[in-house]
């Protein structure tokens, strides 16, 4: 099943009434949430960042005295950025799980999957779970990572990394929860661990791109869903 196709899905489906709605409120809320945190926040966060990077700094070049200020409060700017995009849409993805995933499944099945059985492998309990997965893994990603983070040639790449693999951990479990049984689900997520990455990491990359970020949650929510039914009902056919 190709990538490309999963994706052209999920976009020619965006336009439906119904996806239209879930792309919107979702993401309102989240930014709702995150914009009122930055605007009581951010400048002093970043204050605060720029200290630690210009001390961090003064440290690691105590052989020559240079004037750093401005350059880390921009790179503070920069990676409060780098956090905030994801921390938006990251909140959008989960309320989209928890309100809409269902819905968004069965359109998918509807229309593309009318005659795959549904198996019921996955359950409510068992999407809390995975999200907390996700978040965990995140963060324990995030910290181990972190010292890296400060090499330039880096820090713009780790962040999204991260994101790839948190996405597809997100997506993948309440794409497949409905149709599948316990182990069909974990022969899915092995055989197409690499497909499920690089949906993540382009889940990730488009989510910075101005406008563009907003549609992200649906489009890829729908290309999980039509990625990963159309591999269910591939090895259904093949055993």
């Amino acid at each position: 099943m190709s990538i490309a196709r999963s994706l052209l899905y999920g976009v020619a489906n965006l336009l439906h009434p119904r996806m239209l709605w879930l792309m919107l409120w979702p993401m309102l809320i989240a930014l709702a949430i995150w914009g009122t945190v930055a605007i009581a926040l951010w400048v002093r966060v970043a204050t605060l960042i720029a200290s630690v990077l210009q001390r961090w700094l003064e440290t690691a070049m105590f052989f020559a005295n240079f004037n750093l200020g401005d350059a880390t409060l921009i790179a503070a700017h920069v990676l409060l950025f780098l956090v905030f995009v994801p921390l938006v849409y990251l909140t959008a993805l989960f309320i989209l799980g928890i309100f809409g995933m269902q819905a968004m499944v069965d359109h998918v099945a509807r229309r593309s999957f009318p005659d795959l059985e549904r198996r019921r492998g996955g359950g409510v309990a068992g999407s809390g779970w995975n999200g907390l997965v996700a978040l965990f893994g995140m963060l324990g990603l995030g910290i181990l990572t972190l010292p890296l983070w400060l090499l330039p040639p880096l820090w713009p790449l780790i962040p999204v990394a991260i994101l790839g693999w948190g996405n597809q951990r997100l997506l993948r479990y309440d794409a497949l929860a409905e149709h599948a049984d316990p182990a069909e689900m974990a022969r899915i997520f092995r055989e197409r661990r690499g497909g499920l990455y690089l949906l993540g990491l382009q889940l990730a990359l488009l989510a910075y791109v101005p406008i563009l970020g907003l549609f992200a949650p649906v489009i890829f929510g729908l290309a999980f869903i039509y990625y990963l039914l159309d591999a269910l009902q591939a090895a259904r056919q093949h055993d």
